[in-house]
């Protein structure tokens, strides 16, 4: 099970699992905001902050709700549905509490492009 938060704690959650890799996407959004993603079921993500307290962006197809904290700004996650329909959290790993950035793998992603 891992922790995590937006910048300023009022957004927190937890996800269980292990991951050792991360999706580094080129797109608009996730190279401006640095996202690196990792995809787990819906179900694995525990929201410790009511949903009415997040705030949502949409962009491009709006397949996506990226959650953010209307304090700080800071995007932890996503929710969205995968291609074979199941609900998908996309955790962005830079906001998980007690591990080192440098052990990620990073895979290249090319939503530039879609």
């Amino acid at each position: 099970m891992h922790k995590g938060s937006c910048h300023c704690g009022k957004t927190s959650f937890e996800v269980d699992g292990e991951f050792t890799e991360a999706m580094e996407c080129n797109c608009s959004h996730c190279s401006r905001k640095g996202y690196l993603l990792w995809f787990v079921p819906r179900e694995q993500l525990k929201l410790e902050t009511p949903m009415k307290n997040l705030s949502i962006y949409h962009f491009n197809k709006h397949a996506i709700d990226h959650h953010f904290c209307p304090d700080c700004g800071c995007a932890p996650f996503g929710l969205g549905t995968s291609k074979d329909g199941k609900k998908t959290a996309a955790i962005n790993v830079r906001c998980l509490e007690g591990f080192e950035l440098a052990d990620v793998k990073r895979v290249p992603v090319d939503g530039r492009s879609y």
